[in-house]
C-alpha cells in the first residue's frame, strides 16, 4: 500500500503527529482530519469494510488524539469534582467513568472518560476542544492545591470480538480478568502501557495508552504481529458502529450549548454529591424548569446515505424549521439510515415525523429510541 500523501494537508508544528504516526504509514493509511491540534487517522479502507471487520474481527485504532487533562495534587479529588456533576467519590482507584464536564451554566463542554489513577490523581481522555485551558482557568479562581497538565499518555483501541484474544496474546491471561471500565499497569516487551477495558464502539475492546511516547512504532507493530492470527486490522473510528450504539460525538451532537437533560444523560448528574461542582445549581435550575428541546434518534427512508454527513440538516414540521440532524449514516446491519435529530421536546417522542434536508435530498426522519442496536449495552461488557 502506498502512504497517505501528506502535500493533501497543510502541514506544520502546530499540527501535533501521534507516537504511531511513523509505523501507521506503512498501513496505508487513506484521510486524515485534525482533533485537539492533532493528526487522526480516519480511515485505511473503506467505510464500510471497516465496520464489517469490526463487528466480525478485531481492529487496531490510533485515537491517541484524545489527549488526557491530568488533574493531580493534594485537592485532586475536590478540583476534579468541580468540573464534572457526576460523583467521583463513588469511582474507585483503577475504575472509570463515562462524565460531562459542565459549565457553570450546565452546558456541556465535553464528555470524557475519567480515570480514577490515585486518591486525589485523575485522567480525563478528552474529546476535541479546549478543556484544559478552562480547567487552568477555573484552577486559578479556585484556591486549591492542584497541578493541570496534559499528560504523557497515548491510546490505542483494540475493538471487536476477537479483541480478548490480542489482549490476552499481548498481556498473558490474567487480562481477562480486567472488568468492564477499569484498567491495569502493565508492559509489552518493556513498553510500559495502561490497558483499560473500554472503547468507543458498542462492541468488546480494549484501550491501550502508551505511556513512552519513544516506542510508539514498537508497540503498534508488535501489537499487529501478535494480532495478525487473528485478522486484526488497523481503521479509523466507525461512525456507522458508535451511531448505531447511541454514542454521541461532542462538537458534533452536542456542544457547550446543551445540557445533560436535553441529551438524556440525566444518570450522569449526582444531585447529592458529598462535594462541589459548578454547575450544579444552574443544573438543578434546568431539571426544574425542564428543557425545550432534546435529541432523538431518527431513522431516514430512501436510499442508502454513501457517506456520514458532512453538514448539519435542517429538519422541518408542518413547513416549520425546527430542529436539525447532527450525525446521519447508513446502517448495513439494519438495513437503514440512522442518526440524531434535535427537535422540540414534544416533537421528540418515538413515531414523530419531519422533513429533513439532506445533502443527498430531501427525505421523511422518523423519531425511533436509541440506542438502535443491542439496547442493553450486553455485547461491551460480555
Amino acid at each position: 500500500m502506498r502512504p497517505f500523501d501528506m502535500s493533501l494537508v497543510q502541514r506544520g508544528a502546530r499540527l501535533r503527529r501521534s507516537p504511531f504516526f511513523e509505523a501507521q504509514q506503512r498501513c496505508g493509511p487513506r484521510g486524515y482530519t485534525v482533533y485537539n491540534h492533532m493528526l487522526f487517522p480516519i480511515n485505511f479502507d473503506d467505510f464500510e469494510a471497516e465496520y464489517r471487520h469490526l463487528l466480525e474481527h478485531v481492529t487496531l485504532w490510533d485515537v491517541a488524539v484524545e489527549r488526557c487533562l491530568e488533574i493531580d495534587g493534594p485537592d485532586g479529588l475536590r478540583f476534579a469534582q468541580l468540573l464534572t456533576p457526576r460523583n467521583l467519590s463513588a469511582c474507585q482507584v483503577g475504575q472509570a467513568k463515562y462524565v460531562l464536564i459542565c459549565a457553570p451554566d450546565g452546558g456541556i463542554l465535553n464528555d470524557p472518560v475519567m480515570t480514577r489513577m490515585g486518591e486525589n490523581r485523575f485522567w480525563f481522555a478528552l474529546a476535541s476542544s479546549d478543556v484544559l485551558f478552562y480547567a487552568r482557568g477555573l484552577a486559578a479562581h479556585a484556591g486549591l492545591n492542584v497541578t493541570i497538565r496534559e499528560t504523557e499518555a497515548w491510546p490505542l483501541q483494540i475493538q471487536g470480538p476477537k479483541s480478548r484474544d490480542v489482549v490476552r496474546d499481548l498481556f498473558g491471561p490474567g487480562i481477562l480478568d480486567l472488568r468492564y471500565y477499569f484498567f491495569r499497569e502493565a508492559t509489552v516487551d518493556g513498553i510500559p502501557v495502561l490497558v483499560t477495558r473500554a472503547g468507543w464502539t458498542s462492541e468488546v475492546g480494549y484501550e491501550v495508552y502508551l505511556l513512552d511516547a519513544t516506542r510508539g512504532g514498537e508497540l503498534w507493530d508488535r501489537i499487529l504481529q501478535v494480532g495478525a492470527p487473528y485478522n486484526i486490522r488497523p481503521t479509523g473510528p466507525s461512525d456507522i458502529r458508535r451511531i448505531e450504539g447511541g454514542i454521541f460525538n461532542w462538537g458534533a451532537d452536542m456542544t457547550y450549548e446543551n445540557n445533560p437533560f436535553e441529551m438524556g444523560l440525566n444518570r450522569l448528574v449526582d444531585f447529592d454529591l458529598p462535594g462541589h461542582c459548578v454547575a450544579m445549581e444552574a443544573l438543578r435550575r434546568i431539571r426544574e424548569r425542564g428543557v425545550a428541546r432534546r435529541i432523538a434518534g431518527v431513522e431516514i427512508d430512501g436510499a442508502p446515505f454513501p457517506a456520514l454527513n458532512f453538514t448539519k440538516w435542517p429538519a422541518y414540521h408542518r413547513g416549520e424549521h425546527v430542529g436539525k440532524v447532527t450525525s446521519a449514516i447508513y446502517s448495513p446491519r439494519l438495513g437503514r439510515n440512522i442518526g440524531y435529530c434535535w427537535l422540540p421536546t414534544e416533537l421528540a417522542t418515538p413515531g414523530t415525523q419531519v422533513r429533513v434536508a439532506s445533502e443527498w435530498g430531501e427525505r421523511t426522519a422518523t423519531t425511533v429510541p436509541m440506542p438502535f442496536v443491542d439496547p442493553g449495552k450486553r455485547i461491551p461488557v460480555s
